[in-house]
């Protein structure tokens, strides 16, 4: 690198920090476009001589394209000088967050739509007898609607 320093005019080498970074990430960015292109032309030809139908062929583009994304993503923050342990601790904590508010509000509005059906749909009337049937964590039980 200090051979290149020397040999180039010194309005360049002010930009030399700026210009080396700005190629690697348009290499990295060049190489993901590439690489997403062989691998899609890969899968299709594999799906034609195997004959895969579209249904699954157009999942596994889709999956190559946010994985090469993703790689692409991860290497030009790199290079940039984003570390990469500080964004994989970010994702798989807010990963994580956003699975247990999922099933927090999935418990929630599974609860609340079964009401809404019950009071829409009116399975049973005032005077019905209900059996819930057994089930092994809980007893069963008979009533009548009152």
């Amino acid at each position: 690198m200090q051979v290149l320093k020397t040999r180039l005019p010194d309005w360049i080498q002010d930009w030399l920090e700026v210009i080396i970074p700005g190629t690697q990430i348009l290499l990295i960015l060049f190489a993901a476009w590439l690489l997403q292109r062989v691998l899609r032309r890969i899968v299709r030809r594999a799906s034609t001589h195997y004959q895969v139908p579209d249904e699954l062929v157009l999942p596994m583009n889709g999956l190559i394209r946010w994985v090469v994304v993703a790689s692409a993503l991860l290497l030009v923050l790199e290079r940039m000088g984003v570390s990469a342990t500080v964004l994989w601790t970010a994702f798989t904590g807010f990963a994580t967050v956003g699975a247990v508010a999922f099933f927090a509000a999935w418990s929630v509005l599974s609860n609340l739509f079964c009401a809404l059906l019950i009071f829409t749909v009116r399975p049973f009337r005032i005077g019905d007898y209900i059996e819930v049937l057994d089930t092994a964590e809980k007893p069963g039980a008979k009533g009548r609607v009152v």
